[in-house]
Formats: C-alpha cells, sequence, structure tokens
C-alpha cells in the first residue's frame, strides 16, 4: 500500500526547482484512488497552513472541453487556493516561482455568506455569492512534462499555482454567466475566444459542484472565499515577459505580467 505521506512530501519538494518533477504518480505506485489522491491533496495543505499559508478559496479545474482535451482527463476535480498563491494586477509575478507554468482565463466568484451542503443548488450558489471578477488561473504541474491523469492532478492541488484576480468587483445577482464572452490574449495577440458556457454549461454549475464535492468531504466554503470555476480555454505556455489580459463581458477586464 503506497504511503500517502510520503507521495505528499515527494510533491511538496517539487516545488523547489533545484529538485527533478515527478513521474505520474500511478506509473509510480500501484492501486492509488481518487479518494487517495484527495487525502495526498490535503496533506500538503496542511503543511502549507503550518508554514503561515491560509486557505483563501478553491479552484475547480477541469471544466471545459477545450482543457480536458487538452490535458486528456475528462472530469472535474478541485484544488486548494492559499494566500501565497495570490498575485496583485499591477505587480509582476516571477516565472522562476513555477515549474511548467500556463496561463488560463477564468470568472471567479466571491462569497457573501458560508455554504454548507449537502444537495446544494444553483439557486444556493447564487444566494451566496456577493460578486465576480475576471480572472487568470497560473497553473503548474510538479509532474514532468505535463504528463496527468485525474490521479496526478488531483494529488498536486489539481495543478495549481497561482492567480490574478481583476480589481473591479461586479454584482451579478441571477446573470447568466453562460453567455458571458471571453478573449484571452498574449502580448496584445488574441490567443483564444469562449464563453462561460464552455465550463459545464455555466460557471455556477461548476461552482455547484464544487461546493457540494467540497461539503461531501466535509469542508466548508466560508464567507469571502474565491472560486475559480475553470478555464473558459485551453491553458497558454508562459515565459518572462509575457503580459496576459483576459476581457469578460460585463465584467471588465484584468492582465497578468510575468519576469
Amino acid at each position: 500500500m503506497a504511503d500517502l505521506e510520503s507521495i505528499a512530501a515527494e510533491l511538496l519538494r517539487a516545488y523547489g526547482r533545484s529538485e527533478p518533477t515527478l513521474a505520474p504518480l500511478t506509473s509510480t505506485y500501484d492501486g492509488l484512488t481518487v479518494d487517495d489522491a484527495y487525502a495526498i491533496q490535503l496533506l500538503q495543505i496542511r503543511r502549507r497552513l503550518d508554514r503561515g499559508a491560509a486557505i483563501v478559496g478553491f479552484k475547480v479545474g477541469l471544466t471545459s472541453a477545450a482543457m480536458q482535451q487538452q490535458m486528456g482527463v475528462y472530469e472535474p476535480d478541485f484544488g486548494h487556493l492559499l494566500t501565497d498563491m495570490l498575485h496583485a494586477a499591477d505587480d509582476p509575478v516571477d516565472t522562476t516561482e513555477f515549474r511548467q507554468p500556463r496561463a488560463e482565463p477564468e470568472i471567479a466568484l466571491i462569497l457573501s455568506r458560508d455554504l454548507r451542503g449537502p444537495g446544494l443548488s444553483v439557486a444556493d450558489v447564487i444566494g451566496a455569492t456577493a460578486y465576480a471578477l475576471p480572472a487568470i488561473e497560473i497553473i503548474d504541474s510538479r509532474i514532468t512534462d505535463w504528463k496527468i491523469g485525474l490521479i496526478d492532478t488531483i494529488a498536486d492541488n489539481a495543478s495549481s499555482g497561482g492567480l490574478v484576480l481583476g480589481q473591479s468587483p461586479v454584482p451579478v445577482g441571477t446573470s447568466d454567466l453562460s453567455l458571458a464572452g471571453c478573449v484571452f490574449r498574449r502580448n496584445g495577440r488574441i490567443m483564444a475566444t469562449g464563453a462561460g458556457a464552455a465550463v459545464l454549461g455555466s460557471p455556477w454549475h461548476a461552482a455547484t459542484w464544487l461546493a457540494n464535492s467540497l461539503t461531501a468531504r466535509g469542508a466548508t466554503l466560508a464567507a469571502g472565499s474565491i472560486i475559480l470555476t475553470g478555464s473558459i480555454t485551453a491553458s497558454i505556455p508562459v515565459t518572462a515577459g509575457d503580459a496576459f489580459t483576459v476581457t469578460v463581458d460585463g465584467l471588465g477586464s484584468t492582465t497578468a505580467v510575468f519576469d
């Protein structure tokens, strides 16, 4: 039986650029399950909290067909967002903090009150949401060459790296975010376009899936939490000197600059 503590420690070490990235976990450890992968994720989060980080929210990953096809993983997962992952829109993001960074355009939701399950509906999530923001998620992988399966990405905190949020909150009420168009630019050039419907049919659906998945595991989505609802398009590799901008209809724009 695999030692989940040891796997978590390996993944944590792989955050350091002086350490090698890891082979896919399922090629190294037999019999790992989805529950094992979430346990490995949580072990890492607890260690990062012990080092002074705090949880600021959660992300849903692999929600769009574009991302599922790009990564070869065909069901969503979730990961934790921590204080040390937040980057201000007007501050350069140091690419040396990451191993294999990619940028994604997303819609972020910010909760006005706690969400507790089970059996949460889209209406419950809408009622608990204060506002929305455009966001850029920086995904990253401690698995060599992004050769991930579902177990790998879950264990690796849903391939999380960082995030940049827009700076002008927009109350959304009952807005149909599935209709919100998105344009994603790198260095001024349009790289991809899409709409909120790419994310499990609607960012509201993605957020509801997340809330029910978390509460089924005994967690609470607290007031003030950030929910990243998933990439609207395929992700784009990041190099030093890049500037990515996401523009979402009705929500405005935000830019991540990398050095």
